[in-house]
């Protein structure tokens, strides 16, 4: 027999069940999953210097500001060109001929105000385009494989969700290289409420697990 606490429970699950499934809106949620990336990426700039957005910090050459540059490139090539709706933007680093990985670095001749700008400005071309076409819309990749060009603004708004948030986390690991600072956004509120202490302590857990492990 049900207890009164299991009832309430299973009455529970299936209340908050029954206002997700009354309130779903798939384009709604990819975009705000889109919309979370951008700022995250976007905040791991504040308050560096010239020098620390820009710096690499691993072999691959990967910095802050390069990937800012990047990702607001190709969401204006996936929201824009792909669904026969281009931006006005050039973007001579992604031209036919250009330098190999121009889009991942930022010259010093291009400031982070004109780069953090190109990004708000992607932002708004490619909301436009989500605002206007519903999720089965067709569009075409021409930088894809044959085969694959075809695709649909619902493909194209998972491909971007990904997109950005591996360049979010990507850039997670360089702030925390550069002055340690961590998290999605300033609050930090998506870790643990540790301070310097309990981190060092946590860190040092997982690097004697790892030797262990190691010796087998």
């Amino acid at each position: 027999m049900e207890s009164g606490a299991a009832r309430r429970r299973r009455e529970q699950l299936n209340g908050w069940q029954t206002v997700r499934v009354t309130g779903f809106d798939p384009k709604a949620d990819l975009h705000r999953y889109l919309q979370e990336a951008r700022e995250a990426l976007l905040w791991k700039l504040d308050g560096l210097s010239e020098y620390d957005v820009r710096r690499p910090l691993v072999p691959t050459g990967t910095n802050l500001l390069g990937l800012v540059k990047h990702v607001a490139s190709v969401e204006l090539g996936y929201f824009g060109e792909v669904f026969g709706r281009p931006s006005a933007e050039p973007l001579p680093w992604m031209a036919e001929g250009a330098e190999v990985n121009a889009d991942m670095w930022a010259t010093p001749g291009e400031s982070r105000e004109e780069i953090v700008a190109l990004y708000r400005r992607a932002w708004a071309h490619s909301d436009a385009t989500i605002s206007a076409l519903a999720l089965d819309a067709v569009g075409r990749v021409p930088w894809w494989q044959a085969d694959h060009r075809e695709v649909t603004l619902h493909q194209i708004l998972v491909h971007m969700v990904a997109e950005t948030h591996r360049h979010a986390g990507q850039a997670d690991i360089v702030r925390e290289l550069i002055d340690g600072v961590v998290g999605l956004n300033s609050a930090g509120d998506n870790l643990p409420p540790g301070d310097r202490a309990w981190w060092e302590s946590y860190r040092t857990r997982v690097e004697r697990a790892a030797q262990e492990a190691g010796r087998g």
